[in-house]
């Protein structure tokens, strides 16, 4: 007798090492995988070679399907095959639209499990070196998106940019320019940025300035989602400006005595 039951794996950053030991016990027994754009490949090596694979994978201007079509196959797949793997990019939880498919197959009757992943959010930035917090330097992050469903720039975008916090935000390519002119009317046209691409990946490519030139960089480095955009102090402890932190670091460690 079939049991449907469907398991939201969170796939890591996109390095396929990033990945947890529990994530991979689920795809080893999974009969059916349907997995997003950013979720690697390379993880569909662990799943059983009789187990149906489809990429249902959603992107800025590149939707494979829709979310509601998502929904309708993961009931479906469910009640004719059993075990359905939902192998998303990063985290399901953060911006991966997860809670939709768990009330979708909530209401239909279908079990489900979530198994956490390694968010990009943090990932990426600690795979360039780059702290989220830093003593004396960094107390807090915020994580956000660029956009709202709309399309319209997200309104976090204004209350982090007020913020001493580090601001990390996820695929807002699209939006750098307007993203960057909100840190620049909070008077921060000077704080540093990083922005890194398809990172832990061997495709990374990053490129760092300040909000006041990080747009005409990007641009001609050619970077586009996937990406990363941290703003914040701590992108000067990006190895490539260490020597420029120098003495900041110096004067924070005679403030404290413990160093930063």
């Amino acid at each position: 007798m079939i049991k449907p039951l469907l398991s939201l794996v969170g796939a890591g950053p996109g390095d396929p090492e990033l990945i947890t030991l529990k994530a991979i016990k689920v795809l080893q027994r999974a009969n059916v995988i349907l997995y997003d754009a950013l979720a690697n490949e390379e993880l569909l090596n662990y799943t059983p070679a009789k187990a149906i694979r489809q990429f249902v994978g959603k992107r800025f201007g590149c939707h494979a399907l829709s979310q509601q079509e998502i929904n309708t196959l993961i009931v479906d797949h469910a009640y004719k095959y059993g075990h359905v793997v939902r192998l998303k990019g990063g985290d399901p939880f953060v911006f991966g639209r997860a809670q939709e498919e768990i009330a979708a197959a909530c209401a239909a009757g279908v079990e489900v499990e979530v198994i956490p992943g390694v968010s990009s959010a943090i990932a990426v930035p600690a795979s360039q070196m780059i702290p989220l917090t830093c003593r004396g330097i960094s107390e807090s992050f915020w994580v956000t998106t660029g956009t709202l469903q709309s399309g319209e720039l997200s309104p976090d975008i204004q209350l982090a940019a007020q913020s001493s916090a580090t601001v990390v935000i996820l695929m807002a390519m699209s939006k750098l320019e307007s993203i960057m002119d909100v840190f620049k009317a909070n008077g921060k046209k000077d704080t540093p940025v990083a922005i890194i691409q398809n990172g832990t990946t061997s495709k990374e490519k990053y490129v760092i300035g300040k909000v006041s030139d990080i747009y005409f960089k990007a641009q001609y480095e050619g970077l586009s989602n996937p990406a990363i955009i941290v703003v914040g102090e701590v992108v000067r402890l990006h190895p490539s400006l260490t020597k420029e932190y120098a003495s900041f670091g110096s004067r924070q460690m005679m403030i404290d005595g413990k160093g930063i």
